[in-house]
């Protein structure tokens, strides 16, 4: 039960920070989205100590658990565009497969990187 509390505490302040950086997006006028300064303003928080990752580590795991849930609603709306795809839908799957394939080319490109760099930090030590 106290696992369960700590997880909704952690998940609230995801929602909080999210609705904060679109209000503060909004208010300054910035020419990004609101989930993009929330993410940054997170890094940083993190990145200077102001937020612990023990403090949001639960609530972060179990959102990525439950990702696939969240694009339910995206893919049941897609039903409303059938023209959309009967005429374009190759263009739409190729740009997926690409956009995908591109994505984890980066993705594993940079976690060689960083455990190329993590191995070297260790011979240092």
């Amino acid at each position: 039960m106290k696992t369960l509390a700590i997880t909704l505490v952690q998940v609230a302040f995801y929602i909080a920070l999210a609705r904060g950086a679109d209000w503060l997006v909004g208010r300054l006028h910035l020419p990004i989205p609101g989930s993009i300064a929330g993410i940054a303003i997170l890094f940083v928080s993190l990145k200077l100590g102001i937020v612990k990752l023990a403090w949001i580590e639960r609530g972060a795991s179990w959102l990525l658990g439950e990702m696939l849930l969240f694009f339910i609603p995206a893919a049941v709306g897609i039903v409303n565009y059938r023209s959309l795809v009967a005429n374009s839908g190759w263009q739409i799957a190729l740009t997926i497969v690409l956009s995908t394939a591109a994505v984890m080319a980066c993705s594993g490109w940079i976690g060689e990187r960083i455990a190329a760099r993590r191995k070297e930090e260790a011979k240092e030590c």
